[in-house]
């Protein structure tokens, strides 16, 4: 069997690519470990093709198109060329990509495509309280339509898509899943008292900005609460950044209190929840996010916003504290909540653990993988 994916958030050396490429990552990794062949493709900032070899993953790093108008069509044409060479290579059983990934492919082709629902355009548009952009919406009614099979992270994101598409196309739920051997507690771990971490992109939808706005109120209790940010800034539309925007929200006598670490290798983020008392995940909406799996399966005490997947994921007052993340005030509540009540998060830290082995098994989910592989070829 041989899967390609598609996506521009494959791991890059040294950098986070991204929830989505850190699933595809290790997704990969583990199928090549049951001798199936695994390709991805993908735009990126650079001048030149490159092949990256990672773990038996041939990775097909494409430059993103320099055209001002139509990068679509340029983006498909060579992404469709570079499938054809990768397939007369070794024959290709699925290509898989998200949402809008299949827009503009033929609708017969020697491979089955299969969209992985990790959120596309409607689903937050819609959720964020935002209208569909007529362009993205058109691209994903068309690309849902050459697709011969659907993967959904949550039933949330898969009922709801449907829901927002008007569409009848059914879907199987296929957890995202997590190294637990690589992210898990050792005793030789030591945290730091009274700390945050919150890990994602820097933007709106994350929540982030109501986190900032909590810690005034935080600190009202516990005054040496301190803040680690760890992501990669997003960029509004005209170019500024959010990272710019946020520091406006942050108080001269909270300054120290919060810090903005930026994007860290995915293989470094690990140290950086062993070393935090409390993962704190504010976000808007989610399909099913890769860090608060990463908290969890830590031990770590969770916070963490009750929005549909979050509802999934995280088991109110037993594996973690959910929170209204439009509120500062209530984010502040459930925070000081954990932090005067140490032993009894720790506890639902130790269930948190033992959920994530047994819902989110990773062995389990690789093999949930392999059998749809192979129910669409």
């Amino acid at each position: 069997m041989h899967i390609c994916f598609i996506t521009s958030e494959f791991p890059t050396k040294g950098l986070n690519g991204g929830g989505i490429g850190s699933v595809v990552k290790f997704l990969g990794e583990k199928l090549v470990k049951k001798n199936i062949a695994v390709s991805v493709v993908g735009f990126y900032t650079i001048n030149s093709e490159q092949l990256e070899k990672v773990n038996e993953i041939n990775v097909y790093r494409l430059p993103k198109s320099t055209w001002k108008f139509a990068r679509f069509y340029d983006h498909t044409k060579r992404l469709l060329k570079k499938i054809k060479e990768i397939n007369t290579i070794n024959t290709i059983d699925i290509v898989e990509g998200s949402e809008l990934s299949f827009a503009f492919f033929p609708k017969k082709t020697s491979y089955k495509k299969v969209i992985r629902l990790h959120g596309g355009h409607h689903f937050f548009a819609i959720e964020l309280n935002k209208k569909p952009a007529f362009w993205r919406s058109y691209q994903e009614k068309k690309s849902f339509k050459k697709a011969d099979g659907f993967i959904a992270v949550s039933n949330y994101v898969g009922n709801q898509t449907k829901k927002y598409l008007n569409s009848s196309f059914n879907f199987t739920t296929i957890y995202n899943t997590v190294d637990t051997e690589q992210f898990k507690n050792t005793n030789e771990q030591k945290y730091q008292k009274n700390s945050l971490l919150f890990v994602g992109t820097i933007c709106e939808k994350k929540g982030i900005r109501q986190l900032v706005q909590s810690i005034p109120i935080i600190k009202k209790k516990f005054p040496d609460i301190v803040l680690n940010i760890i992501g990669r800034d997003w960029k509004f539309p005209n170019g500024k950044s959010y990272i710019e925007y946020l520091k406006t929200y942050i108080l001269d006598a909270d300054k120290n209190n919060i810090n903005i670490i930026g994007p860290v290798p995915h293989s470094e983020v690990s140290g950086y929840i062993a070393k935090t008392d409390i993962c704190v995940y504010p976000s808007h909406m989610e399909a099913m996010p890769i860090a608060w799996l990463e908290g969890l399966a830590m031990g770590k005490k969770v916070v963490a916003s009750k929005i549909g997947p979050g509802l999934e994921l995280v088991k109110e007052n037993e594996t973690g504290l959910l929170i209204d993340p439009y509120s500062p005030e209530d984010i502040s509540e459930k925070i000081i909540k954990v932090l005067a009540n140490p032993k009894e998060a720790e506890i639902r830290g130790m269930n948190a653990r033992e959920d994530i082995l047994k819902r989110f098994n990773s062995e389990s989910i690789i093999n949930q993988n392999i059998e749809f592989y192979k129910s669409k070829i």
